[in-house]
């Protein structure tokens, strides 16, 4: 599964150089322009995180989660991911949803004196991520734009373990539930390289006192390019950060990994 993302990642930075023009003046600008007219934008993406964290449930054997990159495809039972944006004159709206189901199966053996067993364990972690925030244009140049974000982030986890010892009936289950919505605030924009159509995106936000959540943070940055007035498209590193109070689903979580993203602009 490490080699199928490693290829997703070698074609398409292969399809983003293969479409480049030869003349980097030629190039449309990736800068978006901040005008008193509606400007729109829908981003359908696959991200591909890993998800590292504590489960936080009351007799589960199955403390830990452990899920890489390398095998979230195979882990992944379901999902969907979108972002789209709004913007007219200096002012704008964005939201971006995240849902995945992953599942990881295992078996930890047991010796009690002469008595061996094998239990076995599933464990199912479903998440959905609502970003929601007001952005303001805080810089507009020729090579940079940065938006300034105020809004929210509501975390829903379902965490579900089940517990068997092999060649027997004994099963035993826990599940859990924890949500919450927590203000942030951050930044996000881009930046053109050397008057191209290629530039670098970035996001950050950070945020807190949810209620259930002590920290809660995002990341991304990679390489995009602008291929025309109607298209942009980018490879990046994204990463997803919460922290639980006592009694969340998850403590400490992270989810990181690339991301792949297809920008549609009207």
């Amino acid at each position: 599964m490490r080699k199928t993302i490693y290829r997703l990642c070698v074609v398409a930075s292969i399809l983003l150089a293969s479409i480049a023009p030869v003349r980097a003046a030629d190039d449309p600008s990736p800068i978006p322009k901040t005008e008193n007219t509606w400007r729109f934008e829908v981003t359908p993406y696959l991200w591909s995180p890993g998800l590292r964290g504590t489960l936080n449930l009351y007799y589960a054997v199955v403390k830990s989660v452990d899920m890489t990159s390398s095998n979230v495809l195979g882990d992944l039972k379901s999902g969907g991911m979108i972002s789209a944006e709004a913007h007219k004159g200096k002012w704008g709206i964005m939201g971006d949803f995240v849902s995945a189901t992953l599942q990881k199966s295992g078996s930890v053996p047991l010796q009690d004196g002469n008595l061996r067993a094998v239990l076995g364990d599933k464990a199912t972690a479903q998440l959905t991520v609502l970003t929601g925030v007001v952005s303001y244009t805080v810089a507009n140049t020729k090579d940079v734009y940065v938006d300034a974000l105020l809004g929210v982030r509501a975390i829903d986890i379902t965490a579900t373990v089940n517990v068997n010892i092999d060649g027997t009936s004994d099963q035993r289950s826990s599940s859990k539930k924890t949500s919450t919505v927590d203000p942030i605030i951050g930044a996000k924009g881009r930046y053109r390289i050397a008057e191209s159509s290629w530039y670098i995106p970035f996001y950050g936000d950070i945020g807190s006192g949810g209620g259930t959540t002590n920290l809660t943070w995002q990341a991304m940055t990679g390489i995009g390019k602008t291929f025309n007035n109607l298209v942009d498209a980018s490879l990046t590193y994204r990463a997803l950060y919460f922290d639980m109070k006592d009694g969340g689903v998850l403590a400490k979580a992270t989810m990181f990994g690339p991301q792949v993203a297809v920008t549609f602009k009207f």
